[in-house]
């Protein structure tokens, strides 16, 4: 029963009186401007602290990477990762196999049509 009356009153038709009023100056507001001593520069300035722990840093990382340990990780594949590779690989090969096929039966048997 409740949904018959919420469907009636969704139902129900509109005025077109109502939507025939011209809008009033009250509902017609643009957006007024900035003012522009509210708008400021910004400036973007490095302070010596920042460089100096910017540089420390690239160094702290150039080291890292000259470490043995660290550059031997990075050389060796895990075999679970080489074989992932692989089947990524193989899945490429059996791909352009499956397309050069569609290719070469299509230019093999035309189809004429009159």
């Amino acid at each position: 029963m409740a949904a018959t009356a919420s469907l009636s009153a969704v139902a129900a038709p509109l005025s077109v009186a109502g939507l025939r009023k011209p809008l009033g100056a009250s509902s017609f507001r643009p957006l007024q401007p900035r003012a522009a001593a509210r708008m400021t520069a910004v400036r973007a300035s490095s302070s010596v602290k920042e460089k100096a722990a910017a540089g420390l840093t690239a160094a702290a990382l150039a080291a890292a990477l000259v470490v043995p340990d660290v550059a031997e990780a990075a050389q060796s594949l895990t075999p679970s990762l080489k074989n992932f590779l692989l089947s990524i690989v193989s899945g490429g090969v059996v791909l352009v196999a499956i397309v050069g096929a569609v290719v070469a039966v299509s230019n093999f048997d035309p189809v004429k049509r009159a």
